[in-house]
């Protein structure tokens, strides 16, 4: 909890126990979970704070770079702790999302680089396919 609220202080903003539940919920997940999943999983600790809190405060936590989100096609934004640029892989009948090392794509990214000429700043890719559970 220090941990995160030094880095909400460190951004320049308010230290909430909400902003802190928000933060410490996706820094401790590899879930990538929806804005609505967040909500629900922190409803009777905040049974106060709103949908739409959470919306604004992840909102603010993307903006600041502290969280990025992802559109793995399904409707809702999820959102991931790991702000380093890494692909994900995405199960089309479970939903589940989970991190690729981006290792992976060292050889990719160079390649469409060289291809370009682009001098790459970030990359977004996301795979998709069964996860063992639902094969």
């Amino acid at each position: 909890m220090e941990e995160a609220a030094a880095l909400l202080k460190q951004k320049g903003l308010k230290v909430t126990p909400q902003r802190l539940a928000i933060l410490n919920l996706l820094r401790n997940s590899k879930e990538h979970p929806t804005a609505e999943t967040i909500y629900k999983k922190l409803a009777s600790d905040f049974p106060t704070m709103s949908l739409a809190t959470v919306y604004k405060t992840l909102e603010i936590l993307k903006n600041m770079g502290l969280i990025q989100e992802l559109n793995v096609g399904e409707g809702s934004f999820r959102y991931d702790a790991n702000t380093n640029s890494h692909p994900h892989v995405v199960c089309i009948s479970c939903g589940k999302v989970e991190d690729l090392d981006e290792s992976l794509l060292k050889d990719v990214l160079d390649e469409v680089s060289q291809y370009t000429d682009y001098k790459l700043v970030d990359q977004k890719l996301y795979f998709y396919g069964y996860c063992p559970i639902c094969r």
